[in-house]
């Protein structure tokens, strides 16, 4: 399972991607992924939204994650 990040996503975590098939136990649902990352970077808290995408669709917490999806993080945009 691949997770794409962008933005204050990718400041965040350190790196552009993540591979979150080695874990134990990877997220099921994009709800779960959100909790891990929160549980794992806690900044991701303090956003105030962040848009799931998965195999190129926007997606909700109660979508379920396979193992070879493409996941993008997509935090909140301010333009200038």
């Amino acid at each position: 399972m691949e997770v794409l990040l962008f933005g204050i996503a990718k400041d965040i975590v350190g790196s552009a991607q993540m591979d979150l098939s080695e874990l134990k136990r990877p997220p099921s649902s994009v709800g779960e992924l959100k909790d891990f990352l929160c549980g794992s970077f806690p900044e991701f808290g303090k956003l105030s939204s962040l848009a799931v995408a998965v195999n190129s669709e926007y997606a909700q917490d109660a979508v379920a994650l396979e193992a070879g999806d493409e996941i993008a993080i997509i935090p909140p945009v301010s333009g200038g």
